[in-house]
């Protein structure tokens, strides 16, 4: 069926929906990985967003329910160069063309993807429309030019849980809105340390990789109080990746400042940035974002470089960190932005890349021990 793809700049693409009849709309952004696509599809990062893949064929190994990274398809529409219909995996449940319409996401292919990226990476990342019905660029290009920014608005009440829940044997064990939320709900006692992670758009696989490391987990709704917490008791407290601007999320840097020096603090991603705003820093929006699981990244502690996957549009402003409290220990060598720090007085630190990524590189899984060892 066709479609036209059309840009706040006014350049649009023809193209072909490959889920049926529809419109999408929001930012535009493209990620470079070459696998991974169910978990792009379901990372709440991508809320309010529209994902090129910059690999061609897409859909090739199908859809399986153990891949993904929360309970929906999360970004606004998918956009690749070719659609594969026939995947061949044994593990694989059903098409992505099925899955994408089960949930009313379009799908679009055969336009150039590259074309595509390339002008994003020129013209950085902008409100886009797609659609299936009314193919006059002009007025499409109004449509693009209709929808809000991301800059300035709050996704993360979107995208977080509305009730508690513990992470337990790799699911969800929801605990309701009525249980009182105290020191006596860990179920341990002690005989494992407690972990209270804040679901900002948090992935699974995030909690998948706390629970590994030996923590019992508690995920809380992002407006979760300090007060709360506090009366949790837990042992450590994590923050999460999450979507769009971490500016407008200001009751979560407020609980963030009102917790500093009560437990060891660990954040990843949204969670990294929340917490340099917290401590006084500043963030600013990339041109395009880091979208993709081949970021080099030095760890400046060690001298190693990690690959890392990574997907943020915003980024923590490195020179307005106060050096006097916050030690730099991850640098972006495509860009030489902010990748992590820690505090030197207090034991909290954060990183802006993914080292849960599934799939992806592992290089960055020691962050989890680390977070244990400060702990301990």
């Amino acid at each position: 069926m066709k479609a036209i793809l059309a840009l706040e700049d006014g350049r649009t693409f023809n193209c072909h929906s490959f889920t049926g009849s529809g419109e999408a709309w929001g930012e535009v952004v493209f990620n470079t990985s070459m696998t991974g696509y169910q978990e792009v599809l379901t990372d709440p990062s991508y809320k309010g967003q529209m994902v090129t893949m910059t690999y061609p064929l897409i859909g090739n190994y199908g859809i399986n329910p153990e891949d993904i990274e929360s309970e929906r398809i999360q970004v606004s529409a998918f956009l690749v160069k070719e659609y594969q219909n026939f995947p061949s995996n044994f593990r694989s449940t059903s098409t992505l063309a099925d899955y994408l319409k089960a949930q009313g996401i379009l799908g679009i292919e055969q336009f150039d993807t590259r074309a595509l990226t390339r002008h994003i990476r020129k013209a950085g990342a902008m409100r886009a429309f797609i659609t299936t019905r009314d193919l006059d660029p002009a007025s499409s290009v109004k449509r693009a030019l209709e929808i809000p920014g991301m800059a300035g608005q709050d996704l993360v009440k979107e995208v977080t849980t509305k009730v508690p829940y513990f992470w337990t044997e790799g699911k969800p064990v929801y605990i309701g809105k009525d249980v009182s939320l105290n020191k006596n709900i860990w179920k341990y006692s002690g005989s494992k340390h407690s972990v209270v992670a804040f679901d900002f758009g948090i992935k699974y696989n995030i909690l998948r990789c706390l629970e590994y490391a030996g923590f019992e987990i508690l995920v809380v709704p992002a407006t979760t109080s300090a007060e709360t917490i506090k009366l949790i008791e837990p042992d450590g407290i994590f923050f999460s990746n999450g979507p769009g601007d971490p500016k407008p999320v200001s009751y979560a840097i407020k609980t963030i400042k009102d917790l500093l020096s009560y437990r060891p603090m660990f954040g990843i991603c949204l969670g990294h940035q929340l917490l340099a705003l917290a401590l006084g820093g500043k963030t600013f929006k990339l041109k395009f974002g880091h979208r993709g699981s081949n970021q080099p990244v030095k760890n400046l502690l060690t001298g190693k470089v990690e690959i890392t996957s990574q997907n943020h549009g915003f980024a923590v402003d490195i020179d307005s960190l106060d050096r006097k409290d916050i030690k730099i220990t991850h640098i972006n060598l495509n860009d030489n932005s902010l990748e992590g720090f820690r505090h030197l007085k207090l034991p909290i630190f954060a990183v802006q890349y993914h080292p849960e990524a599934s799939p992806g590189p592992h290089d960055a899984r020691y962050l989890f021990d680390d977070f244990t060892k400060m702990i301990n």
